[in-house]
């Protein structure tokens, strides 16, 4: 496709594939070094390094099948990565505003370039509308600078993206009208609805297979390199069979983006290894090779220069006047105009596919659709939408993000702490890495100087060679998975002849904040529920305590089932732990289900307002402990069950917590489970002989329920299975 665009006059001076590999690379490396002391953005510093080493530069590469490979898996990338970027939420929200903008960014460009181009160039009509549509659709080459300055989740990047979908299929459904039009010389209603109908049972099938596939493989398959192999794998696989189905290859990219980003956190080493390999190889190429293609010389040829011009006005002035519209619209400010600008102007691969198979129709008296001179026009409309775009952006997107720092913030529920600082106790090398995964996904603040910072500790109380080993592999393990999304996690190895007594201490020492471990695994008949060590680590701390017990990985939960005890509401911790909950709903992409009371909900719903996370959550009435035993029949095992306890001291404490701990250990002992204690005010009271009784198994060292409270749970229980299920 790109290859027309080339005109070889002489040999390249470097032909040996190894030699080109390394000045690419080093192209990779240097360019956005030196062109960022110019204020000028990496991607134009890519494409700019392309001019200069290609064919009608200074002749040092030829664009041979490395470029048209690694260009086009670039591309690819490129458009998978801004799916999977976006936040399906927020973009679920923005979808009207985006559907319209999207027809206005479609529409403008439509009318202005067919009367551009039948009243100003002279072309046919069928020509006019071809070229229109290239107009119309765009490429969000510049939402990596949206990314860097983390406004992904603005209205108007939203609004952009959801528009690009729009203008994208709008365009290629005009494309394929065009090719049907000129191979049977009158327009086929019937073909443009079985393209139609195809690319929906694509997307049907998409939607359907690829959450389901993904689930099953990352539930088997937990190792990060083969996870990243499935995921390209998938994504090439949308990719071809867009190109099946007739639409544009890129789109399939994008849409394996919007399915399967649910399924890759933004936090978690995938992602971060997804991002790596794209930023560092694949996306570079592209936009060398983008810019090989470009002849400069070839603009001051005849009346190039003039049809160039003519097409890069309509090109430039169709967006901003939909940009426009759309700020008055919605009542925007000009930074969100500018973001939306510069985020639909730049014009590459549908520009360059319209283009191309244009070119090559030839029409009865033939000549082509598209010459020579719109060949190289399109080529210059490329090159000044490439450099405009992220330079607009990045200057837009600086105004937006000054303007979402300096807002001001509300307070809503109970106070948390300025600066989180989390413990992770780790003893076990097998669960170690995934402990420190689910800290890092429960992290509330991600950037600047009040950033969560991260602790894992391993206490031994013996100094063997074996306990050394398997502290030192824990603690690597933890802070691997750390590392894995660019967060430095200190480990701490501590002597102490109590486990309990050494947690303890590090929690005092580091002014820990919440506490995220293992949960404890009953041993024997007699062990009780959380374990005495546990047991008297809860009571001898006042800070948030997170005990898991995950069978499946946490990014394939479904949903996240919460249990909020009356008085939750009034602990001390109360938005801490709400917050959390949040950020691990809003980086694995699923619901938040709160079970609580009418007052616990909307103090819930204030905290959730006010993190912006915008993550999608629902309520369920539940008042005492027979609404938590009609979960026994409503959680899945795909679900995620939260438990919110209390310290016998607490004010959310009643006798009815130790029926909970019963049921838990009784009915839900498969099912994954995190359980809570909310950070509270005072010292702690601990006595090494004492246990926490709020959850103590009635053979262990806590109080022992009568056989009356028994009997009782167990009717209730037939009670409501008979109530769900009456014919069972």
């Amino acid at each position: 496709m790109l290859t027309l665009l080339i005109d070889h006059h002489t040999a390249p001076l470097v032909t040996n594939p190894v030699t080109i590999f390394l000045i690419v690379l080093v192209i990779i490396l240097l360019a956005p070094v030196a062109l960022s002391r110019l204020k000028i953005p990496h991607i134009i510093g890519m494409i700019v390094a392309g001019v200069a080493v290609g064919p009608f530069g200074l002749n040092i590469l030829d664009r041979d099948s490395s470029f048209n490979i690694f260009g086009q898996v670039g591309l690819l990338y490129l458009m998978f990565l801004a799916g999977l970027e976006i936040d399906m939420f927020h973009l679920r929200l923005n979808l009207r505003r985006g559907a319209v903008f999207g027809a206005l960014t479609f529409l403008i460009p439509m009318v202005m370039g067919v009367a551009a181009s039948v009243y100003v160039l002279h072309t046919p009509w069928l020509t006019a509308f071809l070229l229109a549509s290239m107009y119309a659709s765009h490429t969000l080459i510049a939402y990596p600078v949206a990314a860097r300055l983390g406004i992904t989740k603005s209205p108007a990047v939203l609004i952009s993206v959801v528009a690009t979908i729009v203008c994208v299929i709008g365009a290629l459904l005009v494309l394929a009208a065009a090719v049907n039009i000129e191979q049977t010389g009158e327009f086929s209603p019937l073909g443009l609805l079985w393209l139609v109908g195809k690319s929906g049972l694509y997307c049907a099938g998409v939607l359907y297979a690829y959450p389901r596939l993904t689930r099953w493989f990352f539930k088997n398959y937990s190792e990060k390199v083969t996870q990243y192999v499935y995921v390209l794998a998938m994504v090439f696989l949308s990719a071809w069979l867009s190109g099946v189905v007739g639409l544009e290859p890129v789109l399939g990219a994008f849409f394996a983006g919007l399915v399967l980003n649910r399924y890759v956190p933004s936090s978690s080493p995938l992602m971060n290894s997804i991002e790596f390999v794209g930023n560092a190889l694949f996306i570079p190429y592209f936009l060398i090779g983008v810019g090989m293609m470009i002849n400069v010389g070839v603009i001051v040829k005849g009346n190039t220069l003039w049809v160039a011009t003519v097409m890069l006005a309509v090109a430039l002035a169709s967006k901003w006047l939909a940009a426009y519209i759309a700020q008055k619209s919605y009542r925007m400010d000009s930074a969100d105009r500018g973001v939306m600008f510069g985020l639909t102007t730049a014009h590459t691969a549908v520009a360059l596919a319209v283009v191309t198979i244009g070119y090559n129709m030839v029409l009865p008296d033939g000549s082509r659709m598209m010459d020579e001179t719109i060949l190289n026009g399109t080529v210059l409309v490329i090159l000044v939408t490439c450099a405009i775009a992220p330079i607009v952006t990045s200057r837009a997107a600086t105004r937006l993000k000054l303007r979402m720092l300096g807002a001001p913030e509300a307070a809503h529920g109970n106070s948390a702490p300025a600066v989180g600082n989390i413990l992770v106790p780790v003893a076990n090398p097998i669960t170690a890495a995934s402990l420190a995964e689910l800290a890092l996904l429960m992290r509330r603040r991600k950037e600047g100087p009040r950033a969560d910072r991260f602790f894992a500790l391993h206490v031994r109380n013996d100094n063997s060679r074996a306990s050394k080993e398997m502290g030192a592999n824990s603690l690597a393990l933890a802070q691997g998975a750390a590392s894995g999304v660019d967060v430095a996690m200190e480990a701490i190895e501590r002597y102490d002849l109590n486990t309990v007594t050494g947690i303890l201490n590090t929690i005092n020492e580091r002014d820990i904040t919440a506490i995220v471990m293992g949960m404890h695994r009953k041993a024997n008949v007699i062990d009780t529920f959380l374990g005495s060590k546990v047991e008297q680590l809860v009571k001898g701390t006042r800070q948030m305590v997170v005990l898991s017990r995950c069978y499946i990985p946490v990014n394939t939960v479904t949903r996240i089932v919460v249990f909020v005890p009356q008085k939750a509401e009034y602990e001390t911790g109360f938005r801490q732990w709400v917050e959390a909950l949040s950020s691990l709903a809003h980086e694995v992409g699923c619901r938040l289900i709160f079970c609580a009371n009418s007052q616990g909900r909307s103090l819930i719903a204030g905290v959730i307002g006010h993190t912006g996370l915008g993550i999608r959550h629902e309520y369920r009435p539940a008042d005492g402990i027979d609404d938590f035993m009609l979960l026994a029949n409503k959680v899945l095992d795909d679900d995620l069950l939260v438990v919110i306890g209390s310290r016998r001291d607490s004010v959310s404490y009643t006798p009815e917590m130790t029926d909970i701990a019963l049921f838990l250990q009784r009915y839900f002992d498969r099912n994954n489970l995190l359980l809570i204690y909310p950070a509270q005010f005072g010292e702690s009271d601990l006595n090494p002989d004492d246990t926490v009784t709020t959850f103590a198994d009635p053979l262990g060292n806590g109080p022992t329920p009568s056989p009356s409270i028994l009997r009782a749970l167990r009717a209730r229980l037939q009670r409501l299975r008979h109530r769900n299920h009456p014919h069972r």
